[in-house]
C-alpha cells in the first residue's frame, strides 16, 4: 500500500545523508519541482548513488502517475 498522499513538490530540496550535519557538499543533490507541470513530491536519500523518489499523482485523475517532471542540481563528476 503506497497510496500515501503527498500535498505538494519539492522545492530546491537538498538531500543529505542520514546523520550528516553542516553544509551541503558538491554530491548532495538538490530536487525541485516548484513549477508548472512539475509532480516530484518527496525524495528519500538511499546511497550516494540511489535515491527513491516519490512522484505526484496527475491533477485530473489521481490513479495515475504517467509522467515526471523535475530538475536536479548539485551533480559530482561520475555521480
Amino acid at each position: 500500500g503506497g497510496d500515501e498522499i503527498i500535498a505538494g513538490n519539492v522545492n530546491k530540496y537538498t538531500v543529505l545523508p542520514a546523520g550528516y550535519c553542516g553544509q551541503p557538499k558538491k554530491g548532495h543533490l538538490v530536487f525541485d519541482a516548484c513549477f508548472e507541470s512539475g509532480n516530484l513530491g518527496r525524495v528519500d536519500h538511499i546511497t550516494e548513488f540511489e535515491y527513491d523518489l516519490f512522484i505526484r499523482p496527475d491533477t485530473c485523475n489521481p490513479r495515475f502517475r504517467v509522467w515526471f517532471n523535475f530538475t536536479v542540481e548539485n551533480v559530482k563528476e561520475s555521480q
